[in-house]
């Protein structure tokens, strides 16, 4: 957890934890992030799910227009990070099935 283990960021994630439907989350984001910010997390997890799928950094690039930087930044997280975009990801699917 490190440098992030904090008080507020605790309090952060209870209030995303405490949104019930995606109309809540669409408010909550819009006031506490810029329509940028959504926008580049959005872009992160399409990244993660396309990576993990097996595309290339080229495709993901062409589909999403992020930098090979970035890409290389969610592969490693895929890879080495503390797991949330598999389990994220893992739970969609799971309710696609």
């Amino acid at each position: 957890m490190g440098k992030i283990n904090t008080p507020e960021v605790d309090a952060l994630f209870d209030a995303i934890l405490s949104v019930k439907n995606r109309e809540e989350c669409y408010q909550f984001f819009e006031d506490a992030l810029t329509e940028k910010e959504i926008l580049d997390i959005a872009q992160r997890l399409k990244a993660a799910k396309m990576l993990r799928a097996g595309s290339s950094y080229t495709s993901v690039c062409s589909v999403t227009g992020m930098s090979t930087a970035t890409i290389s930044r969610v592969s490693k997280a895929l890879e080495h990070g503390a797991g949330g975009y598999r389990l994220v990801l893992e739970r969609l699917e799971a309710k696609d099935d």
